[in-house]
C-alpha cells in the first residue's frame, strides 16, 4: 500500500511537467537540452541565494532573465524554456527526497499530496512568472502596459511573503492555505496571460 501511494504522490507532482513539456511544443524544438542548462542556472542561483541569505525572489527573477536571454527564439519559446527548466529543478531539489522519504512511510499522510498539489501550482506560477519577465525586460515594452507589468512583478517577488501573511493573520489550515495560494497564483496567471495575448497582439 505504500509504494503505492508513493506512485500516487510521485505521478501528481511529476506527470504535469512531463505532460506541459510534451504539450507546449518543447519537445518539437529538442529543447530539452535548454530546459536542463535553465535547471542548472535555477542550482547556481540558490547557492547564490544561500550565500546571500536572501530570502527574496529578485534572484530568480534575474535568474529566468538570464535563462531567456541566452536562448534565441520566439517569446513563448524562451518562456517555456526558462519556466519548465527552473520548475523542474525546484521541485527535483525541494520535493523529491521528501516525497520519496515520506510517501513510501509506513503511514499515509495528506501532507505528501499537498506537496503534489503545491509542485503543480508552483510550475503554473513560474510560467507566468518568466512570461512578466519577459514582458518587463521587453526595449519595446508599449506605456500603457509598464504599470500592469510592473505590478504583476512585484505579486510575483512578493507572493511568499503574502501567503505567510494570509496563513498568520487568518490562521488558515494547510489545505485553506494550499487553494489561497492557488487562487493567487491562478490570478496572476490569467493577468500575466491577458497582458502577454495584448502585448504579442499589438505588434
Amino acid at each position: 500500500m505504500t509504494l503505492f501511494h508513493f506512485g500516487n504522490c510521485f505521478s501528481l507532482a511529476y506527470f504535469p511537467y512531463f505532460i506541459t513539456y510534451k504539450c507546449s511544443g518543447l519537445s518539437e524544438y529538442n529543447a530539452f537540452w535548454r530546459c536542463v542548462q535553465a535547471g542548472a542556472t535555477y542550482l547556481f542561483v540558490q547557492l547564490c541565494k544561500e550565500f546571500m541569505k536572501a530570502t527574496v525572489d529578485m534572484a530568480d527573477l534575474l535568474g529566468l532573465h538570464l535563462v531567456m536571454s541566452r536562448n534565441a527564439g520566439k517569446g513563448e519559446y524562451k518562456i517555456m524554456v526558462a519556466a519548465m527548466g527552473w520548475a523542474t529543478a525546484e521541485l527535483i531539489m525541494s520535493r523529491c527526497i521528501p516525497l520519496w522519504v515520506g510517501a513510501r512511510g509506513i503511514e499515509f499522510d495528506w501532507k505528501y499530496i499537498q506537496m503534489s498539489f503545491d509542485s503543480n501550482i508552483s510550475l503554473v506560477h513560474y510560467i507566468a512568472m518568466a512570461a512578466v519577465v519577459w514582458m518587463f525586460t521587453r526595449y519595446d515594452l508599449p506605456k500603457s502596459f509598464r504599470l500592469p507589468v510592473t505590478i504583476l512583478l512585484g505579486l510575483c517577488v512578493y507572493k511568499g511573503f503574502l501567503m505567510e501573511l494570509f496563513v498568520h493573520v487568518f490562521l488558515l489550515g494547510s489545505w485553506t492555505a494550499l487553494l489561497v495560494k492557488a487562487m493567487l497564483t491562478g490570478a496572476i496567471s490569467l493577468c500575466s496571460l491577458f497582458l502577454f495575448v495584448s502585448l504579442v497582439h499589438s505588434n
